[in-house]
């Protein structure tokens, strides 16, 4: 019984050490190369990005009172920033055009196929806003394909297209 009071107490004490480390916040807002700076986001395309998309995906994440709590922070955090390296709409314009292009293929493959917003983010609940319709679904998508018939019409055809990687050199 000694032993068991001794390992909650270790557990209880690392928890309340751990509500002082936290990862730093995503309020940056920079928005010099976000996507509305070079694409048409019409408002109702805005607003279900804002509240389907936006945290994960821009540099502005509204945070839930439940970030507070460690380990939470962590686990949100590791969200944001794996959902920022796929796609980055604070960012976006920074990619090359045939990047972009792909982003935006990636978008409607995405929200065709139900895969976002991520089911961890509407659990329980959550995020209410964010368990999209299939009108909002088909505005995305539409949206989505509307830049890419922007960008072929702009754009030469090569130009929209990913470079292949090339193989790493054998050792």
């Amino acid at each position: 019984m000694n032993m068991i009071l001794k390992i909650f107490l270790a557990l209880a004490a690392l928890l309340i050490l751990a509500q002082f480390i936290r990862p730093d916040r995503n309020e940056s807002d920079d928005r010099t190369y976000d996507i509305s700076t070079k694409y048409t986001v019409p408002d109702d395309v805005n607003h279900v990005l804002q509240v389907a998309c936006n945290d994960c995906h821009t540099n502005k994440t509204v945070y839930p009172w439940y970030y507070n709590v460690q380990p939470v922070a962590w686990w949100l955090d590791n969200h944001i920033t794996d959902g920022k390296r796929h796609l980055n709409f604070s960012e976006f314009t920074k990619r090359p055009i045939a990047v972009q292009n792909h982003k935006l293929e990636e978008i409607v493959e995405m929200v065709e196929e139900k895969e976002m917003p991520i089911k961890d983010y509407t659990y329980l609940g959550m995020h209410p806003d964010a368990n999209l319709t299939d009108a909002q679904r088909e505005l995305i998508i539409n949206w989505a394909k509307e830049q890419m018939a922007m960008l072929k019409a702009t754009y030469p055809a090569d130009s929209l297209k990913m470079k292949p990687r090339q193989p790493a050199p054998a050792s």
